[in-house]
């Protein structure tokens, strides 16, 4: 008669079991832990997978910032706050908004700002309402990233 797994489990193969998960949830730990937001003036940080950079656990995505509702100046500044209060992870994409997000991030990150974050941009090839007026190639995406 076969025994369960967890009878054919010796003392041996136990220890080595234990001391492997806790390794693991120590190195986990140390990967996943932010700066203590008390030394940051209230905001975390932590590493950005295996680029070396150091952002905010709260990033500013920029899809709003483009949108009719919000005015061109309005964008600038809630930007700006965001940096000013230590956000330093920044997303935005070409289609928000048409580029009008991208332009006003652009205008946002002027005067020392860009120095400050860490700008994530995406290449998306998701279904629009409109008709895209760009193709999805590798020209189309450098051309943009190019420019800045």
């Amino acid at each position: 008669m076969d025994q369960p797994a967890y009878a054919r489990f010796d003392r041996r193969t136990f220890v080595r079991a234990a001391a492997a998960s806790i390794a693991a949830q120590q190195m986990l730990a140390a990967n996943l832990r932010a700066d203590s937001p008390a030394e940051n003036n209230g905001m975390g940080y932590r590493q950005l997978g295996r680029t070396g950079e150091r952002v905010s656990v709260i990033g500013l995505g920029g899809f709003h910032i483009g949108h009719s509702s919000i005015s061109e100046a309005d964008s600038i500044q809630l930007i700006r706050q965001a940096i000013d209060r230590g956000i330093t992870f920044m997303d935005n994409c070409w289609d928000y908004n048409d580029g009008v997000s991208e332009i006003r991030m652009g205008k946002a990150l002027a005067g020392g700002y860009r120095n400050r974050v860490f700008l994530m941009t995406r290449l998306m090839d998701a279904p629009v309402p409109q008709p895209r007026s760009r193709s999805m190639n590798r020209c189309s995406a450098c051309r943009p990233i190019a420019s800045t």
